[in-house]
């Protein structure tokens, strides 16, 4: 294929490592000059391509994109937006044809979780439906690490590591306090479907720290009796406890704890709040007194506490990206293969994107103790390796000094789309 022009772009909720991905992308395509010529980035990700809204980021030096590997959240603005098949919404595919003629693309690196593992395939089938050559290549992240295949995904060690420290901090403080105080610290993590961050939690405790910790998974229904028995069973025993409740956490019926009834642009129940519902579910029941955090968009953003396997893995992912494109490969993932445990050793592999789309990989039954409030060594032989290591960005007056790039826009050459 003759030199073509790249498009990246940046999909759903953002991470600690996501623009560390963008790094490895476009370092890469400058590296490959002869094959690549501009990489454009979508302005609030796929969006971008249909409005025409493009970001030049050849107008970036070098050194501020090589800042991207320690700079968190989306560098290039990312989105919410499911596009529905060729058959429903033919006008869209037609119009990202339109953009990517216009502007000479024939690369598309998009860089999210499952919806935009979706997404990617679809456009990946533009070159046979619409006869315009386009190579598709997913670039994974997702802190809820529930993409197939892959051993693990971008973003999770970090999210993981985060809530292991956090759990670990809060419970010193409430075994401080619980004599006369607090007793019951209760602390929300993301995770819709699977518990992966959740599990993160019981990293926390371990032979040196015996810290009672109670999970919630969204794999293990929801009995209340069992719940405030164990939790008192925790308390009775070691004065205090700590409940990890997963977002995703619901009744046996399916409904979670925490549905407020509304639904966010994919069409997934909106979640209101889990934990002040189990925290007063402590008080009424046992008497307990409580605290409870949500680490919301905290555990996500937490550049500072990254996991140094995390951000190496979520680089090497951006850089397989280009290579796989360069090697004639479309509509695939590039992969991480575990290969050992201890020493944790990985490579890079590779996987079609029609294994992708639209499959969840949950918790293991097997990780998740016979009770259903803890992990087992599997689990934590599994978990353990993702947040090793600390990746400390530079700081500047006391901060984190991350960068802002300048996201020049691409003059446009159509006519206004609306969405």
């Amino acid at each position: 294929m003759a030199k073509k022009n790249a498009f990246y772009a940046q999909s759903g909720g953002v991470t600690a490592v996501i623009n560390a991905s963008a790094c490895g992308v476009i370092e890469t395509a400058r590296k490959h000059k002869d094959q690549i010529g501009t990489v454009y980035a979508g302005r609030n990700g796929i969006i971008g391509a249909l409005t025409e809204d493009l970001i030049d980021t050849s107008m970036d030096t070098d050194a501020a994109i090589a800042a991207l590997r320690h700079t968190p959240s989306g560098a290039f603005g990312s989105c919410r937006f499911k596009m529905k098949s060729l058959e429903a919404n033919k006008r869209e595919y037609e119009r990202l044809i339109e953009v990517f003629k216009a502007h000479d693309i024939g690369y598309f690196f998009y860089n999210g979780g499952g919806d935009s593992a979706d997404t990617c395939f679809k456009v990946s089938q533009l070159s046979e439906a619409m006869g315009y050559p386009i190579q598709a290549i997913h670039v994974p992240k997702t802190v809820d690490n529930d993409l197939p295949i892959t051993d693990c995904c971008p973003g999770f060690g970090s999210v993981a590591k985060y809530i292991a420290v956090s759990t670990r901090e809060a419970s010193f403080d409430v075994a401080s306090m619980a004599k006369t105080s607090t007793k019951v610290f209760v602390i929300e993590v993301m995770g819709r479907h699977a518990g992966w961050i959740a599990a993160a939690g019981g990293l926390a405790a371990d032979a040196d720290n015996d810290i009672p910790i109670v999970i919630l998974f969204p794999e293990v229904q929801f009995d209340q009796a069992k719940f405030l028995a164990k939790v008192k069973e925790k308390v009775e025993s070691h004065g205090y406890c700590t409940v990890v409740v997963s977002e995703g956490a619901h009744y046996p019926d399916g409904k979670f704890l925490a549905e407020a009834g509304t639904r966010d642009a994919f069409g997934h129940a909106q979640l209101g709040g889990a934990a002040p519902v189990v925290a007063n579910m402590i008080k009424d029941a046992l008497g307990y007194k409580y605290h409870w955090a949500v680490a919301d968009y905290l555990q996500r953003a937490a550049r500072h506490l990254a996991s140094k396997t995390d951000v190496e893995q979520a680089y090497a992912l951006g850089v397989a990206a280009v290579d796989l494109a360069l090697a004639g490969k479309n509509s695939v993932m590039p992969t991480i293969d575990r290969q050992t445990d201890a020493p944790y050793t990985w490579k890079i592999g590779a996987a079609e994107l029609k294994d992708v789309a639209n499959v969840e990989k949950f918790m293991p039954a097997d990780f998740i103790t016979d009770d259903g409030f803890g992990i087992t060594e599997k689990c934590r032989t599994y978990l353990s390796p993702l947040i090793q290591g600390e990746d400390y960005p530079p700081y500047k007056n006391g901060l984190p000094d991350y960068v802002k790039l300048q996201n020049v826009a691409v003059p446009k050459k159509l006519a206004e789309f609306k969405l």
